[in-house]
């Protein structure tokens, strides 16, 4: 009876909320939005991410003053606009005349693991040209998550509160353009560029074929559309490793054990599908976890020095002066 109750009270408050602007504005953003996933596929480009992004954030602030609309346009085009910026120079990045630094990962791979690169153990071990196994299909999961989670997470934060969202789309900014630096002065090729130079027998670009398994096909073409119109020598740092990573630090002052377990488990599979997909080299995802590490330091001193600054001086008077 207790569980029924609670049920019952869960269920009429639920259902009292969607009767609210807010509920039903999400309601209606949820419903395109599932239209439009399966009708057109799973928004990838940054324009198409923002638009809902911005739909998703205008629907959850209704009932609100009109002011707290338009904050959402000043807070979210400016972040938006130096990441289209990024995306813009990440593409271009390895037009710039800088050559292609392909023996240089390769070797400092080796010399990590012995003479051996993960890449070919894993693909030599696991990979099978003919079937897709259930660890493929993973695979492509953990892979795709890079391109939404990062975002769902940032609309999240900035629903609840505008002061938690800030810091958040800094250290987005700061990781995307210390990587985008990186790509113009060393861009350096993945193991998949490695192997198609002839430099360790045969790697596959598998990341997306788990798609196909499961009857998303879309996604997967999307994915690989995407690759081929991408930068091909921006694999140090790797960024997918390495928003995932910030993802799980960020975090982590907010999470129990189990919430910190998972996102343990969450960034190792990030790692290994980068890996085992051909993507980026071990050597490259531990250079990403080091510029997590030096973006959060280095922001969390400037935040700190700037509270310093604005905080208000007590003035002190001493007795008998």
């Amino acid at each position: 009876m207790v569980d029924e109750t609670g049920s019952t009270h869960v269920a009429r408050r639920f259902g009292a909320w969607l009767r609210t602007p807010r509920g039903i504005g999400l309601a209606v953003w949820g419903v395109a939005f599932a239209t439009f996933c399966l009708t057109q596929g799973v928004p990838l480009d940054r324009i198409s991410q923002t638009l809902w992004i911005l739909g998703a954030l205008f629907a959850a602030n209704l009932g609100r003053p009109a002011r707290s609309q338009v904050r959402i346009l000043t807070d979210w085009i400016p972040f938006v606009g130096f990441l289209v910026i990024y995306d813009y120079s990440r593409g271009i990045a390895d037009k710039l005349g800088v050559a292609t630094h392909v023996t240089q990962p390769l070797a400092a791979e080796k010399a990590l693991f012995w003479g051996g690169v993960p890449t070919r153990f894993l693909q030599e071990h696991f990979y099978d040209p003919t079937q897709v196994h259930w660890w493929d299909v993973v695979v492509s999961l953990v892979y795709f998550s890079h391109f939404f989670v990062v975002w769902i997470f940032a609309v999240v934060l900035y629903v609840r509160s505008r002061e938690a969202w800030a810091p958040w789309a800094r250290r987005i900014l700061l990781l995307s353009y210390a990587g985008l630096i990186t790509y113009i002065v060393f861009p350096a090729a993945p193991p998949w560029y490695a192997a198609r130079e002839g430099l360790i027998g045969d790697v596959s670009r598998i990341a997306s074929r788990g798609w196909d398994a499961i009857g998303m096909r879309g996604a997967g073409a999307l994915i690989r559309q995407g690759q081929a119109q991408s930068n091909d020598v921006a694999a140090i740092p790797s960024l997918h490793a390495a928003f995932t990573a910030m993802l799980t630090v960020f975090v982590w002052p907010m999470l129990g054990k189990v919430g910190r377990t998972l996102m343990v488990i969450y960034t190792l599979a990030m790692a290994t599908s980068l890996v085992y997909g051909g993507e980026h080299y071990v050597v490259d995802v531990l250079i990403g976890y080091v510029y997590v590490a030096v973006v959060m330091l280095g922001a969390r001193w400037w935040e700190r020095r700037r509270a310093a600054r604005t905080e208000p001086v007590t003035e002190v008077t001493t007795v008998g002066a």
